[in-house]
């Protein structure tokens, strides 16, 4: 369970970095961590107030680039998964008519090297 924890702790320090970020841009944060039964969850629902549209935002972080860059963590299986996560948000609220997108946001926080994040605005579809 210590690694379930840490993983738990680095992607809260992620996605407080992210709301820290998304919040300079003008976005105001709906939600934080949705779940919808056991399928999973979106970091962040936002509104992104410059379009009007409401943002699921997935939120990647790495410490090093062991495994790669921490846009290459989205796969295929994962937005699929953050879709359905969107569509089962928009109808356990009630919403019909918005216009909405996915976002990624990754952050590389590297030891004694700048953190370096990331926006990618529409990143799927």
């Amino acid at each position: 369970m210590q690694g379930e924890e840490n993983k738990r702790q680095k992607g809260k320090e992620g996605e407080d970095i992210a709301v820290e970020m998304l919040t300079q841009k003008g976005y105001s944060i709906i939600e934080r961590n949705y779940f919808y039964g056991k399928t999973g969850e979106i970091d962040i629902i936002a509104l992104d107030n410059e379009t009007g549209y409401t943002v699921f935002i997935e939120v990647k972080m790495r410490k090093n680039l062991e495994f790669g860059e921490p846009e290459y963590a989205i796969t295929t299986r994962k937005k699929s998964q953050i879709r359905r996560l969107a569509e089962a948000y928009l109808f356990e609220h009630n919403i019909t008519e918005i216009d909405c997108r996915f976002d990624v946001v990754t952050i590389l926080k590297q030891p004694e090297q700048e953190m370096k994040i990331e926006h990618y605005i529409n990143a799927f579809y």
